[in-house]
C-alpha cells in the first residue's frame, strides 16, 4: 500500500484540523508543516510529531512531499497552490478554494498543465445524509421541486474578527463567503445549476467589518424550482444549519446531519431504517465556535483526494468543481452591489 506524504502550508485554527485528518488515515502520513508564523507553526509540527519548514518553497522542494494542503487565509490560497503545481505536488485547498474566479482559474490551469490533481474542501459532501438525499432528489422521489433552501444561522463574537477575518483582501466575503458557503456548495450540488438569483447584504450585528455578516439570496433554478440562501454569523447563540427541499410528491428537511423530515407520497420500506439511522439531530459544531467543528469530514474528503489519485480518476470536487460555489456567492454580491437580479 502506498502511504502518501503530507505537506500543510499555514498553521492557523485550520491547519490542526488538516493534521488530525492525515494522521487518522492509514495510507497518509504528516511529514511536516509551514506558516508565516513561524511560532505557531513549531507548536503545531510539535502536536502532531512532523517537521517544521520555514516557508512553503521549503516544503514543496522536498522529495518526500506528495501533496500539499493549503490552509492560509482564503485569499492567500493561489500563490502556493501554483507553486504547488511547478514542483510537481499535488494539491487539496481549504475552501474557497480563492476568492476570485480568475485567480481559480489560474490555479487549475497550473495544475492542467503540470498534470497534479487540485482539490476543494467541501466536507459536508461527506456527511452519509448528503448522497441519501441527492439520490432521492435524482430519482424523482420528490416530483416536480418546487422549493429548495438553505439556512446558516451562526453566531460569532467580535473577537473572531480581529484578524483577517471580515476582510475584504484576505476573506473576500463574510458570512456567506467564510460560513455558508458549505451549504450554498451542498445545495448546488444536490439541485444542480441556478438559473438566476437576486440578494441583499448587510453589515447588522458587525458593523466594523468590510464583508457582511448576513446575506438573504433568491435563486431560480435552472430546473425551474424556486429557492432562498440565507447565512449569517450574527445570530446568537447560533444555531443548526438547514436545508430544506420540497415538492408535488414529497418533502425532505436536513438540520445539521439528521434528517428531520423525509416524507413522500410513496414511501418505501427502506425509509424507515433511514429515519431511524439519520432522524435524530447529531450537532456537527461551529454554530458559535468554528474550532468545535469535527476533523471527521476533512478526513473523508482527504480520502477521496487519495482514491481518486490511486484510481488516476477525476476527483469529485477537482479545482472546476469547488469553484461553482464561489461563482454563486460572488454573483450574490454582485446583485446585492447592483441592486438587480443576475443571470448565471
Amino acid at each position: 500500500m502506498k502511504i502518501w506524504n503530507f505537506g500543510i502550508i499555514g498553521a492557523g485554527l485550520i491547519a490542526d484540523f488538516h493534521a488530525k485528518a492525515i494522521g487518522s488515515i492509514n495510507n497518509a502520513r504528516l511529514v511536516g508543516i509551514c506558516g508565516t508564523n513561524h511560532e505557531k507553526a513549531l507548536t503545531l509540527s510539535k502536536k502532531h510529531n512532523c517537521r517544521k519548514y520555514d516557508n512553503h518553497i521549503e516544503m514543496l522542494q522536498s522529495d518526500e512531499i506528495d501533496i500539499v494542503t493549503i490552509a492560509t487565509p482564503s485569499g492567500a490560497h493561489m500563490e502556493p497552490a501554483i507553486e504547488a503545481a511547478k514542483y510537481g505536488k499535488h494539491v487539496i485547498c481549504e475552501k474557497p478554494i480563492e476568492i476570485t474566479l480568475e485567480r481559480i482559474d489560474k490555479m487549475i490551469k497550473a495544475h492542467q498543465e503540470a498534470g497534479t490533481s487540485l482539490g476543494g474542501i467541501f466536507n459536508f459532501r461527506y456527511d452519509e445524509t448528503t448522497e441519501i438525499i441527492k439520490s432521492a432528489v435524482n430519482e424523482g422521489r420528490l416530483g416536480t421541486i418546487t422549493y429548495a433552501g438553505i439556512y446558516v444561522p451562526w453566531w460569532r463574537d467580535d473577537k473572531y474578527y480581529e484578524n483577517w477575518h471580515g476582510t475584504l483582501s484576505l476573506d473576500g466575503g463574510g458570512a456567506l463567503m467564510n460560513q455558508a458557503i458549505h451549504m450554498v456548495d451542498l445545495l448546488q450540488y444536490v439541485m444542480g445549476p441556478i438559473s438566476s438569483l437576486g440578494a441583499f447584504t448587510s453589515k447588522l450585528g458587525h458593523p466594523q467589518i468590510e464583508t457582511e455578516d448576513t446575506a438573504v439570496g433568491i435563486l431560480k433554478f435552472k430546473n425551474k424550482a424556486l429557492g432562498i440562501i440565507y447565512g449569517t454569523t450574527a445570530s446568537f447563540p447560533g444555531q443548526f444549519r438547514r436545508m430544506e427541499i420540497t415538492g408535488t410528491k414529497g418533502t425532505i428537511v436536513l438540520v445539521d446531519n439528521s434528517l428531520q423530515v423525509w416524507q413522500f407520497a410513496e414511501m418505501r420500506e427502506e425509509d424507515t431504517e433511514i429515519l431511524r439511522a439519520y432522524g435524530s439531530v447529531k450537532g456537527g459544531g461551529g454554530v458559535s465556535d468554528p474550532a468545535a467543528i469535527p476533523f471527521t469530514g476533512h478526513m473523508k474528503n482527504f480520502q477521496g483526494f487519495l482514491r481518486a489519485l490511486e484510481k488516476g480518476e477525476r476527483f469529485d470536487i477537482d479545482g472546476v468543481e469547488a469553484r461553482k460555489a464561489v461563482e454563486i456567492i460572488l454573483n450574490l454580491y454582485k446583485s446585492a452591489d447592483k441592486k438587480e437580479f443576475i443571470s448565471l
